[in-house]
């Protein structure tokens, strides 16, 4: 019997022998050297996402969600500059690296996203093509003016050259590489799956994708060895699956043995793209931030006010977080917390970069963001006093030098744990981190102080961006590995989630919901487990009101489990937003609870 890779071989050699008579020659490039992926989803999750929203609508979202928003949203730090002086720095960058025909739209206008990136614009060649940008415009939406649309184009026709009836010369990114540079950045070595052969520095390469295929095995995944060389012919990997997945042409920086070689850099320098986004990589630090639109509208909708304590449950990257410190024009207090070290140090330098001093960070599981006792954080939990210290660390054998540098540093182990003090060996270890520099599981660098969790009714408003399934993300290639078991499980993850955000904030508080993703179970029967099973909180309104309603009804799963969402008169007060809409934003959902009266 033949095993599954022989068998796809096989058939490979069949479809080949059977189109033999037609050379790569007498090929047409618009049926294979072309952008126009189809996502492909878990059948069982497509008919779930069929029943919610139809056929139709489904489809234009899952086209939508393989395609680039064509516009760059970025947030201004009002902190530091204004609207206007970083729309005269973007020009003056932008003409540096001779783009000298980009536009100022007139703020008198009202801005709306236009369908640049769904209709199909015929201008190879043309110098209009080669703008990466059209337009810098303010956002006209009330309360947004501190943002800045930057628009870009496409999707554009790509001409690859016939290469005089040879094939292309090719290059095969992964599949997250290719989002990457479909919203504007290079391919760089790690993302270089396979190459043509005798590909030279300075040679022009066609640049396709790789998407997971389901295997022989039950799973996806894509089965190629990085370094493949590929011949051009129907016997590479993925020949005909690569149909419709060239996403630019590009200029080689290095030969192949070199991108196989080296570990970092750039491999190929993309010259023509099918969408034209700028990179923002290291552009005016602390002065801007990259940041989706809806993500913005979040922070909005908590409507944080100066002197408040807000909590953030989820923080990573920390955009929200300096929103919402922003909003407060830095007065109060923003904990943000995650449970990743590492991203917990990012947050810092992200404050610290936008010049933000009321955010406080620590590394925090938001499944134990509540404690009921003495040791929340919310309350005195150390034993700060030195003199109260010095004698136990001194009976304990540690010497006065290294006493006082653990006194410097104020080390979180110096606190009681169960009525002790930490044993010697916990000190020693310490003392060396100290000496030494951190390990290889803190690379980063930095302090990073651990949370016990909070008091419940500790905090004016919290905000929970939960950790979901990101079907609203785009681009997105590949949808292949949700099922709807693993929806589930997000599901009830957030649920947990929620409780908790639900004992920490105050009566009289908001706790506001939001997730990057289209699916219903994770967003409206939220809403309906939240309002079900908590009767003192209500939905409230949300402004700005931008996005589009939520879905009601239900829905009956092919288990014969029925999936609950919001009951008439409640769509409103929900922002769903719809990749297919003509605001042309990521997937996304917020909701926005008012905490009454607990004891009810």
């Amino acid at each position: 019997m033949l095993k599954g890779r022989d068998f796809i071989k096989a058939i490979r050699r069949i479809f080949f022998t059977l189109h033999s008579n037609t050379s790569i020659s007498q090929m047409d490039q618009s049926t294979r050297y072309h952008y126009s992926p189809t996502l492909k989803w878990n059948p069982m999750v497509e008919e779930y996402f069929i029943k919610a929203y139809g056929a139709d609508h489904f489809s234009r979202i899952s086209t939508a969600l393989t395609r680039p928003s064509c516009y760059s949203c970025i947030r201004v730090n009002t902190l530091k500059s204004t609207s206007d002086a970083v729309i005269e720095k973007l020009l003056e960058i932008f003409k540096e690296r001779g783009m000298h025909d980009v536009a100022v739209q007139e703020s008198s206008t009202t801005w709306e996203p236009d369908n640049c990136c769904k209709a199909t614009l015929k201008c190879t060649g043309s110098v209009e093509s080669l703008k990466a940008i059209k337009s810098i415009s303010k956002c006209q939406f009330p309360g947004l003016d501190y943002v800045v649309f930057v628009k870009g184009s496409g999707p554009h026709a790509i001409h690859y050259g016939d290469n005089e009836g040879k094939p292309l010369k090719e290059v095969i990114v992964s599949r997250k590489c290719a989002e990457a540079v479909l919203r504007g950045a290079q391919v760089y070595v790690p993302g270089v799956l396979a190459c043509s052969a005798h590909v030279e520095r300075g040679d022009a390469v066609a640049v396709s994708v790789a998407v997971e295929q389901y295997g022989p095995d039950g799973g996806w995944g894509v089965a190629m060895t990085r370094g493949t060389v590929l011949q051009g012919s129907q016997e590479d990997p993925y020949y005909f699956e690569r149909d419709g997945f060239y996403i630019g042409q590009a200029t080689a920086m290095m030969s192949r043995a070199g991108m196989f070689r080296v570990t970092e850099g750039v491999a190929v320098d993309m010259k023509e793209r099918v969408y034209r986004l700028p990179s923002f990589y290291d552009l005016l630090e602390g002065e801007i931030f990259l940041q989706n639109l809806p993500s913005i509208i979040t922070a909005h909708a908590l409507d944080p006010q100066p002197g408040e304590r807000i909590l953030d449950m989820c923080a990573a990257p920390g955009g929200k977080t300096t929103a919402i410190a922003s909003l407060m024009k830095d007065k109060g207090e923003v904990v943000a917390v995650d449970r990743s070290h590492n991203k917990v140090l990012g947050i810092q330098k992200l404050a610290a970069e936008m010049g933000l001093s009321c955010i406080t960070t620590y590394k925090l599981d938001a499944l134990k963001s509540v404690c009921h006792g003495a040791e929340s954080d919310s309350l005195p939990n150390t034993c700060s006093a030195e003199d109260a210290r010095t004698p136990d660390l001194l009976s304990s054998g540690i010497d006065g030098f290294d006493a006082k540098l653990l006194f410097e540093k104020n080390f979180n182990d110096l606190q009681l744990k169960d009525g002790q003090y930490p044993s010697k060996a916990e000190l020693r270890k310490r003392i060396r981190q100290l000496k030494n520099g951190p390990g290889r599981n803190h690379t980063a660098g930095g302090r990073v102080e651990k949370s016990k969790g909070f008091s419940p009714n500790s905090f004016d408003r919290v905000l929970l961006d939960a950790p979901c399934s990101a079907l609203g993300l785009r681009p997105r290639l590949f949808a292949g590995e949700d099922t709807v078991d693993s929806l589930r499980s997000n599901a009830k993850y957030q649920r947990r989630m929620f409780d908790q955000a639900v004992q920490l904030v105050r009566p009289g508080g908001v706790i506001v919901y939001s997730t990057c993703t289209i699916n219903p179970g994770e967003n409206e029967a939220l809403v309906r487990y939240a309002l079900d099973k908590y009767e003192f909180l209500s939905l409230a309104s949300q402004h700005p009101k931008i996005g589009g309603p939520g879905l009601t009804g239900s829905c009956q799963l092919s288990d014969g489990f029925v999936e609950e969402w919001l009951k008439p008169g409640e769509e409103d007060l929900v922002q769903r937003f719809d990749p297919s809409s003509d605001l042309d934003t990521i997937g996304f959902f917020i909701a926005k609870f008012s905490v009454g009266p607990k004891n009810i």
